[in-house]
């Protein structure tokens, strides 16, 4: 079985009263909470790939002491704040692969994997012969910030779009299936593609702007705002 995950950041403790304000009462219980909440879905051969951004340390061997006690066989699509990776101490080993972008196959569907939101990513327009999206773009970076609102409107105005595709003579939609994989989306467990699949789905359907316009001290243009209550 194959599991995606983002952003967990071990070792980020500011992270549990600014920005994403996780609540755990220390650095320490959040890590412990994300390596059971880890272990609890995945074994021993499992596989997982990890969107980036999985140690806020630069010390190699904190990074190493953590990976140590995650169960399954682990992939990392780098991040901005993996620094660890450059500290002598670090043992590569843990991963099965390091790098910035990758491209796989999930049951016959295409992957696309990056730590940042790809706005264009390749098989964006593809569709099966029953009209089902056959490429995903999976990413993190944004966690749940304004960013990912505004992937979220990207993805929506894209999706009104029709276009005649080759070998078609009907305009159809453009599917654009970008699925952030924050952590937080699915308590710290990784999941399977269908289960983001369906987890982003249902997150989607309740997104509002003002869930984000007045939070993380961010400024919008008014003519957003219009209507928002503060």
């Amino acid at each position: 079985m194959r599991y995606y995950i983002s952003d967990l950041h071990f070792y980020h403790d500011n992270l549990n009263e600014r920005m994403d304000c996780r609540g755990f009462e220390s650095g320490e219980a959040m890590n412990e909470y994300m390596i059971s909440q880890w272990n609890s879905r995945v074994r021993l051969n499992d596989e997982v790939v990890i969107l980036g951004d999985f140690c806020m340390s630069s010390k190699g061997e904190d990074a190493n002491a953590v990976l140590a006690r995650l169960n399954g066989r682990k992939y990392l699509v780098i991040g901005n704040h993996d620094k660890y990776l450059k500290s002598k101490d670090f043992d590569h080993s843990h991963f099965q692969w390091i790098t910035p972008y990758k491209e796989m196959k999930d049951h016959k569907r295409k992957v696309i994997l990056s730590h940042y939101p790809i706005l264009c990513y390749n098989g964006q327009y593809r569709r099966d012969s029953e009209g089902i999206p056959v490429a995903y773009m999976l990413y993190g970076h944004v966690h749940n910030t304004f960013d990912e609102y505004l992937v979220h409107d990207f993805q929506n105005q894209t999706r009104q779009y029709r276009r005649q595709t080759c070998g078609s003579k009907e305009k159809i939609g453009i599917p654009c299936q970008m699925i952030n994989c924050f952590c937080m989306f699915s308590d710290y467990v990784p999941l399977t593609l269908d289960e983001w699949i369906q987890a982003d789905k249902k997150r989607r359907e309740r997104i509002s702007l003002s869930d984000y316009a007045f939070s993380l001290q961010i400024q919008s243009p008014p003519e957003l705002c219009e209507g928002l209550k503060i």
